[in-house]
């Protein structure tokens, strides 16, 4: 909740960068650039162990870390191209 209450309506699925918009730098932001994906990777770990499914939570957590790798870097990506525009 701390997550979606620090992004507020900027909270997203998909990948967008608002012209002249500050990052958000309050609540967990302040800590990590990914807070969000920082406990998705718990919640996919952690639920198959509770139930003592610890190849599933190992093969699930692999197959999050490639996604999130890939997500991470089209999201600094977008976040790169909009500022390299607008520090010309």
């Amino acid at each position: 909740m701390w997550v979606l209450a620090s992004l507020g309506r900027r909270w997203t699925t998909r990948i967008l960068v608002l012209p002249g918009a500050p990052l958000v730098r309050r609540g967990p932001y302040r800590l990590m650039a990914h807070p969000n994906y920082a406990i998705v990777v718990g919640e996919i770990a952690v639920l198959p162990i509770a139930f003592g499914l610890y190849g599933y939570a190992l093969v699930f957590s692999l197959l999050n870390a490639a996604i999130l790798a890939i997500r991470i870097k089209a999201e600094t990506d977008a976040l790169a191209r909009f500022a390299g525009r607008h520090e010309a």
